[in-house]
This record gives structure tokens, C-alpha cells and sequence, in this order.
């Protein structure tokens, strides 16, 4: 990059997803203590198939897959392609976020769901650094039914459904809707990055993009 970088752990690469990563390690501990799943009943797989939160029609579910750890994900309609790395929690009970120096990698939280499997996999990736666009860039702009594609190490290709797209607030972002499976029995997938302004007084972005799709092919 043109400008100096900061040590990792700092600046815009990393705050502006560390609060909401943070919020992840305190789900999964309130998860584990309480037995809450965080989902809400609806049909897993199958049947007719649903509509947007556009009014775009939507493919139905396919069956969960055997799991399998992811190793490239794709957003065709964004031109995004990249790597996707295990991340697991750090010392605090957050998620540590892809490594500073590759703004252009994508983390899966390695501990939680395999993609394609039953529930809800959770990939993070950073929207930009000081000087430039990074992995998820744009992706505030995807729309119910566009895809994201997710290459898993045994050469299987999970094809998902986009279904939903919000940006959350620091006041409103709701951990057991963004990380807990939206349909039980069903293989889901959250894209999670910054979103809103970046405020320069604490360093760090005032919201967070979460992308929702589902599990609606294999290959």
C-alpha cells in the first residue's frame, strides 16, 4: 500500500469489525449456557419456492451436505473471488478477523458451521483498509437472489441463495439473528462486513453489513 501501514490489530482493517465479532463470543457463551439456538421455525428444505425481501423469487432449499471445511468463495455479481481461512476466538472471546496484511482473504469462523452444512456459516471479511477497497467492498449492494459459490477442500461447490441483506447498527445488531440459523434443518450462510460511516473519533465503522443466503445447490 501507498501510506505506511499500522501494526496489526489496528486502525480501520480491524475495529470496524471487532465490536461485532465481539458480540459473537459473547453469543456463543450465552448460547452454550442457556441451550438457546437462536432460529426460527420455518420449513428446512423443499416445497415452493419463497420470495425475496424484494419480491424477487426465490429457489427452494436443498439438503443440507456432509461437512466440509471451505477452502474459496465467490460473489459472482460483485466480481468477488478469494481464499477463505479458519479463524477461531481470541483471548477477549472475539473472532479474530482475516490477518491484517491480507485485506483480500476471507475468514470462517472454523469452530461454528462447515458451509453447506446444517446451520449457519459465518464468513468475515474487511470492507477496506486505509488506502484502499479490500475483499468485501461493496458488498452492501448484492440482492436477494444473486449467489455466492463456496469451494470446499474435497472439490464439492455449495451454491447459495442470497435471501437477505441489512446493515445493523451498533444499537440494533441482534447476535442471535445474525449468527443463529434463520430455519432449522436448513445449511445458511452470513457474509459479514463494515457498514455505515467510519468515524474517525473511535477509529471504527458505526455499523455492519450482514448478507443471509441459503443453500440451494451442489456440484
Amino acid at each position: 500500500m501507498a501510506a505506511k501501514e499500522r501494526p496489526a490489530g489496528t486502525g480501520r482493517l480491524f475495529t470496524g469489525l471487532a465490536w461485532a465479532l465481539l458480540l459473537l463470543g459473547l453469543w456463543l457463551w450465552g448460547k452454550d449456557i442457556t441451550g438457546v439456538s437462536g432460529g426460527q421455525d420455518a420449513p428446512a428444505t423443499g416445497g415452493a419456492a419463497a420470495v425475496g425481501a424484494l419480491g424477487v423469487p426465490l429457489p427452494p432449499a436443498h439438503p443440507p451436505l456432509e461437512p466440509v471445511a471451505p477452502r474459496h468463495v465467490e460473489v459472482p455479481s460483485l466480481g468477488i473471488t478469494a481464499p477463505v481461512v479458519p479463524r477461531g476466538l481470541d483471548d477477549t472471546g472475539a473472532i479474530d478477523p482475516p490477518p491484517y496484511g491480507q485485506p483480500h482473504t476471507v475468514g470462517w469462523f472454523g469452530t461454528g458451521t462447515m458451509p453447506g452444512a446444517d446451520g449457519a456459516a459465518l464468513f468475515v471479511g474487511h470492507v477496506d483498509t486505509e488506502t484502499r477497497p479490500a475483499v468485501f467492498y461493496g458488498l452492501s449492494s448484492v440482492r436477494p437472489g444473486e449467489h455466492v459459490l463456496v469451494t470446499r477442500t474435497d472439490g464439492s461447490v455449495a451454491e447459495f441463495t442470497i435471501d437477505d441483506v441489512q446493515v445493523f447498527a451498533r444499537h440494533e445488531f441482534d447476535p442471535h439473528k445474525v449468527y443463529g440459523p434463520r430455519h432449522p434443518g436448513r445449511a445458511e450462510l452470513r457474509l459479514i462486513t463494515c457498514g455505515g460511516t467510519f468515524d474517525r473519533a473511535t477509529d471504527a465503522y458505526t455499523a455492519n453489513v450482514v448478507v443471509s443466503a441459503y443453500l440451494t445447490g451442489a456440484r
